[in-house]
């Protein structure tokens, strides 16, 4: 497939024009004009281009990729070794921030929910249809440690569980990644649970004051699962050959 309408394939799948976000979506980085072999990632470290120059890759694909609203512009130091090896291998980088959070089937809230067997009943955001963060409920409720529990089996790493909330918890809302200031919305509209990828000190006191359990789950640990399934759907819709590849992230 052409680089630049593998582009559009993804455009037309995420509508990254539908959001508002805090670096380019799409092709960031020009390589060679036929794409066959695509890699998918999380990040686009220095480890995992390493690893797509180790397999002669065509593509990189992920969810975070560079050139960020407040970073310096200049290129150089670890953004200079990254992007010339991207060059010199003529490898094409596509990012998909926001898009690829809040696509109703691939996105990471969506596989999140998958995981976890949350049933999706909307965006916590009332009137944003394109809101990052989510709500749902369980079939059946859960104690605050039976969540904790379904969380580390799910994402192969145990949760930092902040317990505020009630005795049994049902409703839940959640957003991958570094969502966590979304939990005094959450509180707001009376849920029992809020999930995110990070935590910060604030975070402590707002779920024991506010009534609300809090997880950290873990920023990449949350958003390994979007970018794999948008490999999967071009492989079933293009026969593109795409292979996942997880650089190990605590964070």
């Amino acid at each position: 497939m052409n680089h630049l309408k593998l582009e559009a394939v993804l455009n037309e799948l995420l509508s990254p024009h539908l959001i508002k976000d805090y670096c380019p979506n799409g092709l960031q980085v020009e390589g060679k004009s036929e794409v066959k072999k695509v890699i998918t990632g999380v990040t686009a470290s220095q480890a995992l281009i390493d690893r797509a120059i180790e397999a002669q890759t065509d593509a990189i694909l992920v969810h975070h990729g560079y050139f960020w609203k407040g970073e310096p512009s200049e290129i150089r130091g670890m953004k200079f070794r990254r992007i010339k090896a991207l060059i010199e291998h003529g490898i094409n980088l596509y990012a998909y921030h926001l898009p690829l959070d809040v696509h109703p089937q691939l996105g990471n809230n969506a596989k999140l929910a998958e995981l976890l067997e949350i049933e999706v009943l909307g965006g916590l955001e009332a009137g944003n249809p394109q809101s990052v963060s989510v709500y749902g409920q369980f079939e059946q409720s859960l104690t605050g440690e039976e969540l904790a529990s379904r969380l580390a089996i799910a994402l192969h790493r145990e949760p930092l569980h902040i317990p505020g909330g009630p005795t049994e918890i049902k409703t839940v809302g959640w957003c991958t990644g570094g969502g966590q200031d979304f939990i005094e919305l959450a509180a707001q509209q009376g849920l029992d649970a809020f999930i995110s990828g990070e935590i910060s000190e604030r975070t402590v006191h707002s779920a024991r004051e506010l009534g609300i359990h809090y997880y950290s789950a873990g920023h990449h640990a949350t958003e390994r699962y979007g970018v794999k399934a948008l490999g999967e759907w071009l492989v079933q819709e293009y026969d593109l050959e795409v292979s996942f590849i997880d650089i190990d992230n605590p964070v």
